[in-house]
């Protein structure tokens, strides 16, 4: 009897999460990606406009992240983030210019709210009890049902904290996504929420590894190859269409399906998806940062959130980005320029038309709108064919669309791909 073979379609983080798992597990895997390369959202190329690589989008994560720590561990990989060794965030507020750096202490007991100089300016230690009713379980319910989402500690840290975290207007966001970013990051204590960027690069960290490790085990990865339609016959998959013969499916073969939810949606008549999506918006900028620039600041009151330094530049990040998705690139960098100079004290003015050699990137379906609404149309893994399971950060993760969910969800796959008994151990937890 031939051995089983898991095909993983899709080679976005949750794909390559998934192949990793079962690969490491001494599963023989192929890889299917419609695309020429490995990474889907996650990705990195040289832009000639800037003549230099860059990330198609800025991504952070957080030191609790423990699906990103095993990953970067099985794939070899720990080296690729950098960050402080401490839960420190500088912020400006562009309408007054005050300026603070959010502090954190590492310990459970958030003794830093204490501090006036580690919290938010103009807040007080009784504001910070707010947390404590997002921290809670709260299913179908808006944050706006439960915080005022007005005042300081609203303007200068929730708001733009949830907003990252769920790409999504946190007024209408869903509170229990919410809660869970916020317990296991700052819920955990500070030392679970210490900044993490890739470096060099996203593709250096997450994904150029994990395909050398794949290709270390053996997978066949198959790039270049769009899935088309799935042969349905008896309860189970029996054939993947790629556009040439079709790819018949031994009685042990299984398929782990992370592609976009769209294209579930397309591939699996009835299945419920996600159907509301936000834009991400960045720009990188041809600027070295200045000497002492942190690697990560949130601006407020302006069109920025946060502001990336690179040793060769500058790059931002606008979530939940509608507003700003027609507006003439010439002008919106311009825009955005002038705050990113603003914060690292740079000039505004020439060297081009003003601004340096610059690039903006709008992915206009980043994520699922994470509202009460749209998390209830998210999909469990397991699905009604016995030997097919979901897997991507839009699937049922606890978590919003991050790279953690997508990761997790990738772990999750894959133990339900295992036979029952291991799928029962190796099942990851939302």
């Amino acid at each position: 009897m031939s051995a089983a073979m898991v095909h993983v379609v899709g080679a976005g983080l949750a794909g390559l999460s998934a192949a990793v798992s079962l690969a490491g597990r001494g599963m023989a895997v192929t890889l299917w990606e419609a695309a020429p390369q490995a990474g889907g959202r996650c990705r990195s190329y040289h832009d000639p406009q800037l003549g230099m690589v860059i990330d198609n989008g800025n991504h952070l994560v957080l030191s609790g992240n423990q699906a990103v720590a095993r990953y970067l561990s099985a794939i070899g990989a720990e080296e690729r983030l950098e960050g402080p060794d401490e839960a420190a965030f500088p912020f400006l507020d562009l309408r007054d210019g005050t300026r603070w750096v959010l502090r954190p202490n590492n310990g459970r007991l958030p003794w830093w709210v204490l501090q006036s100089g580690r919290r938010v300016p103009g807040t007080r230690p009784q504001d910070y009890l707010a947390l404590a009713r997002l921290l809670r379980r709260q299913p179908g319910r808006r944050i706006d049902a439960l915080l005022p989402c007005r005042g300081a500690l609203w303007e200068r840290l929730l708001r733009p904290v949830l907003l990252s975290a769920l790409n999504t207007a946190p007024e209408e966001g869903a509170a229990d996504l919410a809660g869970a970013v916020l317990r296991e990051s700052l819920g955990r204590g500070g030392r679970a929420a210490w900044p993490r960027i890739a470096s060099p690069t996203l593709a250096a960290a997450f994904v150029d590894p994990a395909i050398a490790f794949l290709s270390r085990r053996g997978a066949a990865i198959r790039f270049g190859q769009r899935l088309r339609g799935l042969s349905l016959e008896d309860g189970r998959v029996s054939g993947l269409a790629f556009g040439g013969p079709m790819v018949t499916l031994g009685p042990r073969d299984r398929v782990v399906l992370a592609v976009p939810p769209w294209t579930a949606a397309e591939l699996l008549p009835g299945l419920s998806v996600p159907e509301d999506f936000r834009p991400i918006l960045n720009a990188h900028f041809r600027a070295t940062p200045p000497p002492g620039a942190p690697a990560l600041a949130g601006l407020v009151g302006g069109l920025v959130d946060w502001v990336f330094a690179f040793p060769d530049r500058l790059s931002v990040t606008i979530s939940d980005a509608r507003h700003l998705m027609e507006e003439p690139s010439d002008a919106l960098a311009a825009r955005l320029w002038a705050e990113v100079a603003r914060l690292h004290g740079l000039s505004a003015e020439a060297p081009q038309n003003g601004i340096p050699p610059w690039r903006i990137v709008k992915e206009r379906r980043a994520t699922f709108a994470a509202t009460p609404e749209q998390e209830a149309r998210r999909p469990s893994p397991r699905t009604g064919w016995t030997n097919l399971v979901l897997a991507g950060d839009w699937v049922r993760t606890g978590l919003p669309a991050t790279i953690e969910g997508a990761l997790r969800s990738g772990e999750a796959a894959a133990a339900l791909s295992l036979s029952p008994s291991e799928a029962k151990s190796e099942m990851v937890a939302p």
